[in-house]
């Protein structure tokens, strides 16, 4: 596997890479210790992220954008699915999330081995949408808790709400003052200078702030003492039982990341003209996951934000990643006790700045107007991820998939493509609940021939749809109908349950005298129609549909 890390650097984009790094680093500082308290970990646990996982996906991926870290999601899913297994703070929730992480590493690993990057493509954008919604919106709650200076027991979203609004009384002055002034920054920065950093800018004032007025005195919550020193590979000591337990929630994780990651590094590689290996890419997350682990850590994926933010600072190469970890192990080196005395209230407003944006009321508002079906999808997810948990969302997510490929695939458009002359118009009269019928009245036409064509495999979830527009296309006939004429161009695969209803059928056709024909009859098919006897030696095959209704018109 040949390492690509710096590909497309030059002594022309040298600078801009570099500086890009810069920026990032502005960036990822203060996200990750917010996501960091959000997953229940020490801070170190989101800085000891950018260091080694950080250099291990940057030297392996193919992208040459995407950026990997903690986010919001993976911290989300790290709290619920630790959270009942241990208490929050413990040396044992930290190697949970430790091994967590390195589960999902093999589970990546494994994908990319056996080359299932395509199954990022199984899970539709509404089901992220309401998937991550649910996540953005618990992680909110918290967030504005935070900001008031309000503490929530317990993880479940609706104990929390109840908890938030219960404690309004009790909300910290102080710590309202920071919000608000952090808030007004944050937004009326972003508008006037989007390039600027910041978030970075507000964690420094606050703490400048906090610092010289001795507001933690008062009640306002500060991140206190950080060990310093570089991550250290560690392995996490957990009974095998514990092992087993994290196996669902790392599934979960697995299939955020891949979901992502792969969506994210095609659509960027297809706007900067690059090629990205989705394979190779699940091997980076693969290895960075099990850096992460290793080096006490938590879940790392794609950070779509960062990604974004480095495609518009004109990054075009990994080396930002690179200069990003330089600079966090030098923090951590020399600078650690700088964030003493960082105000809670500050991280929160910046967390929940980047998180807002993750709940997606625009997008569902969107998919609303396009497709209600579509809409009830997102809707479910999200809601069982708000008020039942985060696996029970993904659980919901896989399960909602399925129901709505097979739903797509059941019916399928069936075209009539000739049918008697004064036959029904509009079609064979099949309800729009079962598929969706073309009637072409034509010059092709011909008194007592139909000629349909499926344009999908024929497979045990259409196969009753097919076999049942045949069936109204025959009876609701004005003309006897004497020849039937199944167009096979789309009809790629047929399984077992849907060779024995095309037999049903051949039955019913031949008790009413119908006989059945082929056209377009793809060879590659052929053997394999022929062995489940939905292809008989005695069916004629025509070259085209045309051919077809030429030899039958007058038959």
């Amino acid at each position: 596997m040949r390492l690509r890390p710096l590909e497309g650097l030059g002594r022309d984009n040298l600078v801009t890479e570099a500086l890009a790094g810069v920026t990032l680093a502005a960036m990822a500082i203060p996200l990750n210790i917010g996501y960091a308290q959000i997953a229940g970990l020490p801070p170190t646990a989101g800085l000891y992220a950018l260091v080694l996982p950080t250099i291990v996906y940057s030297l392996v991926v193919s992208s040459r954008q995407v950026v990997i870290a903690p986010d919001a999601a993976a911290a989300a899913l790290v709290a619920s699915s630790i959270g009942g297994l241990a208490a929050s703070g413990s040396e044992t929730y930290l190697m949970m999330a430790m091994a967590q992480a390195m589960i999902c590493g093999v589970l990546l690993l494994a994908m990319a081995v056996f080359k299932l990057g395509f199954l990022a493509n199984f899970l539709s954008e509404p089901i992220l949408l309401g998937f991550v919604g649910g996540l953005a919106l618990d992680i909110l709650v918290s967030q504005v808790a935070k900001m008031l200076g309000i503490g929530l027991p317990g993880e479940e979203f609706v104990a929390k709400v109840v908890a938030l609004v219960a404690g309004l009384p009790d909300t910290n002055g102080w710590s309202l003052l920071i919000s608000i002034a952090s808030l007004g920054v944050l937004v009326l920065g972003r508008r006037r200078l989007p390039m600027v950093p910041w978030a970075l800018i507000v964690l420094i004032g606050a703490t400048v702030a906090v610092a010289a007025t001795h507001a933690e005195k008062a009640g306002v919550a500060v991140l206190g003492k950080v060990p310093s020193g570089p991550p250290v590979l560690a392995w996490p000591h957990l009974s095998l039982t514990e092992w087993f337990s994290l196996v669902p929630s790392a599934f979960a994780l697995t299939t955020v990341i891949v979901v992502e990651g792969l969506l994210v590094a095609r659509s960027y590689g297809e706007r900067r003209n690059y090629a990205v290996d989705r394979n190779r890419d699940l091997a980076a997350y693969g290895l960075a996951n099990l850096a992460s682990g290793m080096s006490s850590s938590f879940a790392v994926g794609t950070s779509t934000s960062r990604t974004a933010a480095m495609d518009q600072a004109g990054s075009r190469t990994q080396l930002p990643s690179l200069v990003l970890a330089g600079i966090i192990l030098l923090l951590l080196l020399f600078g650690t006790d700088l964030l003493t005395s960082i105000p809670s209230p500050a991280i929160g407003v910046i967390v929940a700045m980047a998180v807002a944006p993750l709940v997606g009321i625009p997008r569902f508002r969107a998919v609303w107007r396009l497709d209600r079906f579509e809409f009830a999808i997102a809707a479910v997810c999200f809601a069982v991820t708000v008020l039942v948990g985060s696996i029970a969302g993904i659980g919901v997510a896989f399960v909602l998939a399925l129901i709505n490929i097979v739903r797509r695939a059941a019916y399928p458009p069936i075209d009539v493509l000739a049918v008697p002359e004064d036959g029904p118009q509009g079609g064979a009269g099949v309800g729009p609940d079962e598929t969706r019928l073309v009637a072409v009245h034509s010059a092709e036409s011909a008194p007592g021939v139909i000629v349909i064509r499926m344009a999908a495999p024929l497979f045990f979830a259409n196969a009753d749809i097919f076999a049942r527009v045949v069936r109204k296309s025959v009876e609701r006939a004005h003309q006897p109908v004497r020849h039937l004429v199944v167009d096979m161009e789309a009809v790629t695969d047929v399984d077992v349950t849907a060779a024995d209803a095309f037999g049903r059928l051949r039955e019913w056709l031949a008790e009413r005298g119908v006989e059945l024909s082929f056209s377009r009859l793809r060879e590659e098919a052929r053997g394999r129609l022929e062995r489940l006897s939905v292809l008989l030696p005695e069916d004629r095959v025509f070259a085209t549909s045309r051919a077809a209704l030429d030899t039958l018109r007058d038959r």
